[in-house]
């Protein structure tokens, strides 16, 4: 292939007289003469000190460099923001979570852009900037590996963050005291990597693998391992790779790989969150994907690996027996996955998976399809009169398919929680908290601490949730999310009463409330929007782009004129 084929991006910032300036910047930050005859390759890092799932990431970078350079390319560092989600769940900064995906994507593309790289290595390591780095690499349709920063290793006695979200549920329920709870704090969040279970880190990590963006096992590696220093090297190798062959996200991208990486997190019982990222993603890729797709291919898919939230073990165990490698085999040998799918080693699907060995006899995390955990999806996409646009259930199973019970409501997640650990909710409630979507937040917050709460209180069984937010990765129990169309734009969830009922059907996919059309067609005349105390900056901009949960909450520009 001919120089200028390689370096189409870059060529534009440092071939000829005219761009002498450009080649005087890059050379003051290490650049050579040798190098501008290189392809570029920009290493998008989410690197920072404010969480541990990304505090590492600086190092995998240079990892990444090294591997570029290794390869014969020119490698360079950039950074972009990420937001902690453990950290602000619960406050009014958990409003910035998902409104960081749209921010880190636009950041990639402009960095990448802007500085003519040929291709990208991108490396996430927490829920909303592993999405975002998908969503620019898809949008900028340059060759591209995403990394995985990693899962973290368990904290003391197995426990990891959603068991201090429990704990906090279990002081106020009176099962355990205040010197047990510290030692679950100070314990159950050893160092760096991702939150342990199949929460939605882990979910989206393997979820982007089997779409093809990452190398093999990219999802399934400890932060701190050799492992994951060799992926990322390989991964600034493979980079080079698919410049050569010219192969970018949009051959990779198709509607059968979005269905392969369906399948895949339902096998593993991951997070309600894939929903929103995969539409998000589908949409910068040009995928027709909608919710009924979760749908039809969940219908399918069975539930197959024990992980938290909802089951026994941690990503650390499951990496242990192989990772997520011998799953996809097994989906593949039973005519579940499309094994013809392009991926980012320049191989399909099945060639990637010849070689990969069965999980170790006897283990008991990943269950056999004649003995699987659910037989269809969790994630049940759910529709009513309280949800016409779809709403989204994460059910196991082990906490009912049928939920009847009387509304408590409350306009914000700080309203219901304080409700929560006061003890006004009891067996048979289904907390409604609203208010929360994308716009009405504005930006769809999570609502781990209610659900943690009511777990750790012992009421998993016995209470409903459901909300226009949104839920984390290792929120379990009966919870139903992404009700839409949400209150702020009048959607049904805003004329539920105190006391109302309503009735959840995970079988028939129903979601209902007992009202009848003519009261609520008074309530709808007699409804009007709270007023927002977000009237600039970035969730004002937000509120004003954002689409609906149902078509991923992404953001779209107005018309200019």
């Amino acid at each position: 292939m001919e120089e200028k084929e390689l370096r189409r991006y870059s060529r534009v910032v440092v071939d000829g007289v005219a761009q002498a300036p450009s080649r005087a910047m890059l050379r003051a930050v290490g650049f050579t003469d040798k190098d501008f005859h290189k392809p570029q390759v920009g290493i998008a890092s989410t690197w920072s000190m404010i969480t541990p799932c990304n505090m590492h990431l600086d190092k995998l970078a240079l990892e990444a460099v090294k591997g570029v350079d290794q390869a014969g390319g020119k490698g360079v560092i950039f950074n972009t923001i990420t937001v902690s989600d453990g950290i602000s769940m619960g406050t009014e900064g958990m409003r910035y979570s998902l409104v960081s995906r749209e921010i880190i994507a636009d950041s990639i593309e402009a960095v990448a852009s802007a500085q003519g790289f040929d291709g990208l290595v991108t490396i996430g390591g927490c829920d909303k900037n592993m999405p975002a780095c998908a969503m620019a690499m898809a949008r900028l349709n340059r060759p591209s590996v995403f990394v995985y920063g990693g899962t973290i290793k368990p904290g003391a006695n197995r426990t990891d963050v959603v068991s201090v979200f429990e704990a906090v549920g279990a002081l106020s329920g009176g099962k355990i005291d205040e010197q047990e709870l510290l030692e679950v704090e100070r314990t159950a969040i050893p160092g760096p990597g991702a939150c342990g279970g199949m929460y939605t880190a882990n979910t989206m990590a393997s979820a982007i693998e089997a779409l093809g963006l990452s190398l093999a096992n990219s999802s399934a590696q400890e932060a701190i391992s050799g492992q994951k220093i060799d992926d990322c090297v390989r991964a600034g190798e493979a980079v080079l790779n698919l410049i050569e062959k010219d192969i970018k996200p949009s051959d990779i991208l198709s509607l059968k790989a979005f269905e392969n990486a369906m399948t895949v997190i339902i096998a593993l019982g991951g997070s309600t969150n894939a929903v929103l990222h995969l539409l998000a993603m589908a949409r910068e890729a040009d995928v027709d994907l909608s919710l009924d797709d979760f749908e039809r291919i969940g219908q399918r898919v069975p539930v197959l690996a024990d992980l938290r939230p909802s089951g026994r073990y941690l990503m650390s165990e499951l990496i242990a027996i192989g990772g997520i490698q011998p799953l996809m085999k097994r989906l593949l040998d039973k005519g579940l996955l499309h094994g013809d799918c392009l991926t980012v080693t320049g191989k399909t699907v099945a060639e990637n998976l010849v070689d990969v060995a069965d999980y170790p006899p006897n283990q008991d995390i990943v269950h056999d399809f004649d003995d699987p955990l659910k037989a269809e999806s969790h994630l049940v996409v759910m529709y009513g009169n309280l949800a016409p646009e779809g709403a989204v259930a994460k059910i196991s199973g082990k906490e009912g398919l049928r939920f009847d019970g009387s509304a408590k409501v409350y306009h914000s997640e700080e309203l219901a929680m304080r409700a929560i650990l006061d003890g006004d909710v009891s067996a048979g409630d289904v907390v409604v908290i609203r208010y929360e979507g994308p716009k009405g937040g504005p930006g769809m917050r999570e609502m781990l601490s209610p659900t943690g709460a009511i777990m750790g209180m012992g009421l998993g069984e016995d209470v409903a949730l459901i909300t226009d937010g949104r839920f984390s990765g290792g929120s379990h129990g009966f919870v139903v999310g992404h009700v839409t169309p949400e209150a702020a734009v009048g959607g049904p969830i805003a004329l539920i009463e105190e006391g109302d009922r309503i009735s959840i059907d995970a079988e028939s996919r129903q979601i209902e409330l007992h009202v009848t059309e003519q009261e609520l067609a008074q309530r709808r005349n007699n409804w009007v929007r709270p007023v927002s105390n977000v009237t600039k900056g970035t969730l004002a901009k937000y509120r004003a782009t954002v689409r609906s949960a149902s078509q991923g909450a992404v953001t779209v520009a107005p018309d200019w004129d």
